[in-house]
């Protein structure tokens, strides 16, 4: 496919995307679509008719999240996709000489706001990556067993919270707790002096289930609307402390940053690829067939207050040892039930090489090692008015299909 917009080579959103999110207009917050340089409006382009015959109320395109017109169902929303591709196409006339729509509805994408594109319900986070689990068993465990028993068994989760997932340029406060040294006889309480970043990934469920229902490996790919890349903020001195024995709380729940675009499960299909090879064998409910892991090259910079950005990790989420697919059937076997708009995080994605692990806990292996970034600032951790900006995009065969990028900036404790 070619485009009648002019789209740089390196550009996330080409054709082949179309992913969906949500800005706030003039109007109030409208649904919308990226393409090359623009946001496409779409309450413009249905009120205009150029939806086809797909009918959908204009409701649907003025509300605040994306949860009405994922709820539409797969038939509808990828009808939409398809769509836009074809109005978006060379040679397709029925935008591109419409110059008062065009005008209405095209917007430069560096002067729009973008806003949270889903109402997140639940959020379940995973920990999912075998380097990174095993580099934080090396760590804080015994090296020569660095992995639980039950993680080669199933894919491990914990239930965050949601309330406090925010959009890309929300800056987040350093978090404060209680902290104790392997010296001292009792805790202490005060900001975190450990504070990192976590890479993942993120799904979002397009399908809704009922209560004692489970999903399969087979048919979890109809329940996953699309992705958004995921920074899952830790407090690692924090964690230290409290997570035995129920595992993270005020070491997670202070903030997680996500990027606006939902980039579909269907633009991300030509880019599936072979999963890792799981042994021991699984429980049949856990199998499934085909290539279910995804080609999606991540990488996390660095930007101190007083120095250029640094590029800290390249890593891919091609590394993921349990598969979406998996992840959701767990969460589903015993009956849980999933709703529209929940969302699902991979957990730390780490590759094999150094230059490849997805937090400042690996990268400076517990806080021994010393990153020297541009501009001869040093880091163990994150400090205050430090900002991480997390990128993804899969590429192949000329085809490019990215998800923009998530930038959050660390401001001191309250």
């Amino acid at each position: 496919m070619k485009s009648w917009i002019e789209i740089p080579a390196n550009s996330d959103f080409s054709i082949h995307n179309i992913p969906f999110g949500v800005y706030k207009s003039a109007h109030g917050p409208r649904v919308a679509t990226a393409i090359g340089g623009y946001v496409v409006d779409l309450f413009q382009i249905n009120a205009a008719g150029l939806l086809g015959h797909f009918n959908i109320p204009s409701e649907v395109f003025k509300s605040a999240y994306l949860n009405d017109f994922i709820s539409l169902g797969k038939v509808m929303t990828n009808g939409v996709r398809n769509r836009l591709q074809e109005l978006f196409s060379e040679g397709n006339t029925e935008l591109k000489e419409n110059e008062a729509l065009r005008n209405a509805a095209m917007l430069p994408i560096n002067g729009v706001e973008m806003m949270l594109p889903v109402h997140i319900g639940d959020y379940t986070d995973f920990y999912s990556s075998e380097d990174h689990a095993t580099n934080v068993g090396k760590m804080f465990r015994d090296p020569a067993n660095a992995l639980l028993p039950n993680w080669k068994h199933l894919p491990v989760g914990y239930h965050g919270r949601s309330s406090s997932i925010v959009i890309s340029g929300t800056p987040i406060h350093r978090p404060k707790g209680q902290t104790k040294l392997d010296t001292e006889e009792v805790p202490t309480f005060g900001p975190s002096k450990r504070l990192d970043f976590e890479l993942e990934m993120a799904f979002i469920i397009g399908k809704e289930t009922q209560l004692g229902d489970s999903i399969t490996t087979a048919h979890a790919d109809d329940h996953i609307f699309g992705m958004v890349i995921f920074n899952d903020w830790s407090a690692r001195d924090i964690q230290k402390w409290e997570y035995v024995p129920l595992g993270p709380f005020l070491a997670k729940n202070f903030g997680s940053s996500i990027s606006p675009w939902v980039v579909t499960l269907e633009a991300l299909e030509p880019f599936r690829t072979k999963g890792a090879e799981q042994d021991p064998k699984v429980l049949p409910y856990l199998e499934y067939q085909g290539e279910k892991n995804i080609d999606i090259n991540l990488e996390v910079l660095l930007t101190p207050p007083s120095a250029e950005e640094s590029t800290i990790s390249r890593s891919n989420y091609k590394y993921m040892y349990w598969t979406m697919e998996q992840q959701l059937a767990h969460h589903t076997v015993n009956g849980c039930n999933v709703r529209v708009g929940d969302m699902m995080a991979s957990g730390t994605i780490s590759g094999p090489e150094e230059t490849s692990f997805g937090s400042m806990l690996e990268l400076s292996w517990g806080g021994k090692n010393t990153l020297h970034l541009n501009g001869g600032v040093e880091r163990k951790f994150i400090e205050d008015n430090d900002t991480v900006t997390m990128r993804a995009y899969s590429e192949k065969n000329g085809i490019r299909v990215g998800f923009g990028e998530v930038v959050t900036t660390i401001l001191p404790a309250k």
